[in-house]
């Protein structure tokens, strides 16, 4: 059956995959952005529906002090004996730790912290033991590939850690993924770093602690040298076996924009079949490589994917799709009718800024809200946010007597107005953001017309174009500075190019 790539669009990176039954489970990271971990469900491999985070509290997920692409690493979802575990690292607390549950749509326990440094741990249960890997790095701070056993109610280590290896020659070999399959055990590991000499690798070995013998189609998968692919930086995998007996891997990509090596919508989750050789040996894709328009034996039929959004803010709670930048402070945000946001004394260029956003997923795309401003000063509007260094901001702006509409950038962290316009005296205003791969353009309601006001480089979002290394995406969402902000809705479409 043929189906399209990305499986997950916008800021998902870092997948791991579990199947229960007929059901298929996924996760990605999240970094500074709460709640953590989303978990998404299918039932054949396309589809995916985002049902419930397995990090929802501060208590599990402290990211106060989180600098910009800190926080969550790399989680990993398995099941095993009617519990679901997900293991990841919180670079800016204790490290790694998992969690587990036997609801995966309900709360997940506290923490488990495992007293294994690094990042990227995955589990294996094989034979009434529970094998512990992650990435970590010798006595002269180079990375490798280590490993432990460890109670799994109490995270307690069994033995020893123990290095494995150093991966199979590529720089910063990470993601160990270590499976049982057959009479061997597979290491599979990411190498390259993960930007555009991003690749997959794998091994096996009679003993989870090896030697390990490379597979000799190593990488498995790399876009390194598919210069001409729209599908960019492939690496960081898992995989999982179907109800058929047929194998799929999971991994991140990117889709950069067409003019440079650029990327805006963050890494994204892709997927490809896999097929084992006389050998034993997997063959990803094609030859190694993945396409957008792929084909392969899926466990269901496709169906057509939408990414529209709309919220009226009518609910106790909001949708699973928001995000908050770090901890958020709950009381500043009220729902039940419209949404209203509080200013704390942080702003957009600060950590804990009051904003809830959604995932940018397509490169054109339009997101659209109505706001009020309380009496008084006030300043509050909508927001394509990267992180505190990099968004562009269209805001309403009044005090008793004046309003304003104002077009703000921050890149690099220099903060300047683009444009402001002064408007008749009004306290609400219909505000736009269309998105593009070119420019971001930004738009006010006037009498029924919409106004463009002005635009910004849509490379001032892109993970190459930052001063630091960051691992996220492009967020569209809203935001108050000043007082208080109502919202009576927010949409956010995918728009078709002709």
């Amino acid at each position: 059956m043929n189906y399209q790539n990305p499986i997950i669009k916008g800021f998902n990176p870092d997948p791991s995959i579990c199947r229960v039954g007929e059901d298929f489970y996924l996760v990605t990271s999240t970094f500074e952005f709460f709640p953590g971990v989303p978990i998404y469900h299918s039932k054949n491999l396309v589809n995916w529906e985002l049902i419930n985070h397995c990090l929802s509290s501060e208590s599990q997920l402290n990211l106060k002090d989180c600098r910009c692409s800190g926080g969550i690493y790399a989680p990993t979802i398995r099941y095993y004996d009617g519990i679901f575990y997900m293991v990841t690292t919180n670079i800016t607390d204790k490290g790694n730790f998992f969690v587990y549950t036997d609801d995966i749509y309900g709360k997940w326990s506290e923490p488990i912290w495992v007293d294994q440094g690094g990042i990227d741990p995955s589990l294996l249960f094989d034979d009434g033991k529970v094998y512990f890997t992650s990435t970590g790095s010798d006595a002269n701070g180079k990375a490798c590939i280590c490993i432990c056993e460890i109670n799994p109610q109490t995270g307690e280590k069994l033995t020893p850690t123990t290095l494995l290896n150093y991966g199979c020659g590529g720089r910063f070999c990470e993601a160990p993924h270590l499976y049982k399959i057959g009479k061997y055990y597979y290491l599979m590991i990411a190498e390259g770093g993960t930007e555009f000499g991003h690749m997959v690798t794998m091994q096996r070995s009679s003993s989870p602690y090896g030697p390990f013998e490379p597979c000799p189609y190593n990488p498995i998968l790399s876009h390194r040298n598919y210069g001409n692919s729209p599908i960019q930086a492939t690496g960081h995998a898992d995989i999982v076996e179907d109800e058929k007996s047929n194998w799929w891997l999971v991994c991140l990509g990117i889709r950069p924009l067409k003019q440079a090596m650029l990327h805006n919508l963050g890494r994204e989750t892709f997927l490809a079949p896999i097929h084992w050789d006389n050998n034993g040996w997997p063959i990803v894709g094609e030859g190694g490589t993945i396409e957008l328009a792929m084909n392969g034996p899926l466990p269901g039929t496709p169906e057509p994917v939408c990414f529209d959004f709309k919220d009226n803010f009518q609910t106790q709670s909001l949708n699973l799709e928001w995000n908050y930048v770090r901890n958020p402070d709950l009381s500043l945000y009220q729902t039940g009718n419209g949404l209203s946001l509080t200013a704390s004394s942080e702003t957009l260029n600060d950590n804990q800024p009051t904003f809830i956003g959604i995932r940018q997923k397509e490169f054109h795309m339009e997101a659209e809200t109505e706001i009020t401003l309380s009496k008084g000063i006030g300043l509050g509007g909508i927001t394509a946010f990267y992180t505190r260094f990099y968004h562009y901001d269209l805001f309403l702006e009044t005090d008793d007597n004046s309003s304003y509409l104002v077009l703000r950038s921050t890149v690099h962290g220099f903060t300047a107005e683009v444009k402001r316009i002064s408007l008749p005296y009004t306290r609400t205003v219909k505000l736009k953001i269309m998105t593009g791969p070119e420019k971001y353009s930004f738009y006010y309601e006037h009498e029924n017309i919409w106004i463009d006001i002005g635009h910004a480089a849509t490379a001032g979002l892109c993970t190459e174009a930052n001063m630091h290394m960051t691992f996220t995406g492009t967020y569209i969402g809203l935001f108050a500075e000043e007082k208080t902000s109502h919202y009576s809705y927010f949409s956010l479409k995918e728009i078709k190019s002709n």
